[in-house]
């Protein structure tokens, strides 16, 4: 009896745990992408060419992110040189597929995630059968040489499938994204103004601001007025007294200071502190910023049945800035913490919280109609993809990156140049040419320079030369790259160092992470790690 009574204890505890398990199993991220994001994740489907370390490293950090299926493609088999540089290899991989060791191995961190592989090159697969790749929701390509990458890009932009560019090399590394368009709603920006509307208040603020008196006779109610109402009221009497308008100057700005600060009654009331601190929040700006502006009349808001939703959310928004907003966006609704009475604090909130929830219905209601009048399902963006857009209608972003044949057959020369004189920059520039270079080498000589012993001093001649010609192809005549860069080229003989793939990696996962979830900005040019100095650097060209 006690023997069953345990296991039906067991089989209890079991089912608990299966049921906790997906709310806490990614806890820690959700903090940081939320639901949404996690469901982002979850739903997508990641494409790997090539599983050598650089690759395997950028995928293991997605498995663990729960990301939904991996497809990992690579035509190779274990090598005893493997073993050195990539953990998801052991020695009873040795002769079998690369392909599918590794995706054995990223099973096991997560088995939530569906994991196939594929045993073909990665390059075959590329020219035979491009239609492959339409089934993915990204595409990871690692260790592609120039021609190969340039031919996936044109790919994946007809399909409309994101692809991030990764390589390792010897002491390099290489992340490039390539999509048409990339719009974010919730782009996090590490610094941004709290949306109080200070400077512009809106009725309902007025009315609540109007019922505290900042005379009043009782020190603690003195001492616990929100800033909020002390600025609102500060605002109003300058105003009054300078023609309709607010501190401007940095004389007035620190006039408009003293004022608030001469309301004070005792040096130790916190609030009227935090109001001082907090006056620079009147002097902003009113209306939207230039660059939501920029994204208002981008011609992609002139919205068609073929819109995306985020370009049908933002032509409401355009109708909405110029009718009920009044020059503004839908208000966030939150206020922060701040020294008050809990009566004060809860009733400020309240009228915050009413006017997001007045601006989200009005912008349900105009993009509904947008829906309907472009033939489209009025009820096809939900809500919650609405009040999302609305919470963060100031923070939208919309990142565009060139084609790969574009950026190597028509670069900004003066970039390069600039980036060639830079001390700053000229390693970054020089090993991007040189990741160039290598591959004309590969294509020419059928190795890359230095990958086997013997004729270095051949290698290097040859590597400067072909660097040299690329340089002058690229318009930059007269200019040289530095014989110990071209050197380090190869002396790294085309290796995948494991502490600079994992580094690599961990930043294109990062990147993917971003680009499926749409929130943060991915990064928009050209990534190079310079593991010799240290340095991690953009590239625009």
């Amino acid at each position: 009896m006690r023997g069953e009574a345990v296991k039906r204890a067991r089989k209890q505890v079991d089912e608990e745990l299966t049921l906790s398990e997906p709310k806490t199993k990614y806890d820690r991220q959700l903090r940081i992408w939320g639901e949404l994001g996690q469901s982002a994740l979850e739903e997508a489907s990641i494409c790997l060419l090539n599983c050598g370390p650089t690759g395997s490293e950028a995928l293991k950090n997605l498995v663990l992110g729960g990301v939904g299926s991996i497809t990992v493609v690579d035509g190779s088999k274990v090598q005893i040189g493997d073993l050195g540089n990539n953990f998801m290899v052991d020695a009873k991989s040795v002769g079998q597929s690369k392909a599918k060791s590794v995706c054995t191995f990223l099973q096991e961190l997560n088995d939530a995630v569906k994991a196939k592989f594929i045993e073909e090159n990665p390059d075959t697969l590329i020219t035979t059968n491009p239609s492959f790749f339409s089934q993915f929701t990204l595409v990871i390509a690692t260790q592609l040489v120039e021609d190969s990458m340039v031919k996936l890009d044109r790919i994946c932009r007809e399909a409309n499938i994101k692809l991030v560019l990764v390589r390792s090399y010897g002491l390099v590394g290489f992340v490039r994204i390539s999509v048409k368009e990339h719009t974010i709603v919730d782009s996090k920006p590490d610094h941004f103004l709290d949306d109080l509307r200070l400077n512009n208040p809106w009725p309902e603020l007025r009315s609540f601001v109007e019922t505290i008196d900042l005379n009043v006779l009782d020190p603690a109610a003195h001492k616990h007025i929100p800033y909020v109402v002390i600025l609102v009221k500060m605002a109003d009497q300058w105003a009054q007294s300078h023609s309709g308008n607010l501190p401007s100057t940095r004389e007035e700005k620190k006039e408009f200071k003293d004022l608030v600060k001469s309301k004070m009654v005792t040096m130790d009331e916190d609030n009227y502190r935090e109001a001082i601190e907090a006056a620079f929040k009147v002097f902003a700006p009113r209306g939207i910023s230039s660059e939501i502006q920029k994204i208002s009349n981008d011609s992609c808001a002139e919205v068609s049945s073929n819109s995306s939703d985020f370009w049908v959310m933002v032509a409401a928004l355009k109708e909405f800035v110029s009718n009920e907003g009044d020059g503004e966006a839908p208000l966030e609704g939150s206020i922060p913490d701040m020294t008050s009475s809990t009566e004060h604090y809860i009733n400020l909130q309240k009228v915050y919280i009413s006017k997001a929830e007045a601006d989200f219905l009005f912008m349900e209601e105009r993009v509904k109609n947008i829906l309907k009048k472009i033939g489209r399902d009025p009820s096809s963006i939900s809500k919650s993809t609405i009040k999302s857009f609305c919470k963060n209608a100031r923070k939208l972003k919309v990142c565009r990156y060139r084609m790969v044949e574009d950026e190597f057959s028509n670069p900004s020369v003066t970039d390069i140049q600039k980036y060639l004189a830079d001390e700053d920059y000229s390693g970054a520039m020089g090993f991007y040419i040189l990741l160039r270079a290598v591959d004309k080498f590969a294509a020419n000589y059928n190795k890359f320079p230095g990958q086997f012993d013997g004729g270095m001093d051949e290698d290097i001649f040859r590597l400067k030369s072909i660097a040299s010609s690329l340089l002058t192809d690229l318009g930059c005549n007269g200019s040289v790259l530095p014989d110990d860069l071209i050197n380090e080229m190869c002396r790294f003989g085309a290796s995948e160092l494991h502490v600079v793939s994992a580094f690599t990696g961990g930043i294109a996962s990062q990147e993917v992470i971003k680009l499926v979830t749409k929130q943060f900005v991915p990064m928009v040019g050209t990534y190079i790690f310079n593991g010799i100095d240290h340095k991690s650097q953009l590239l625009t060209l």
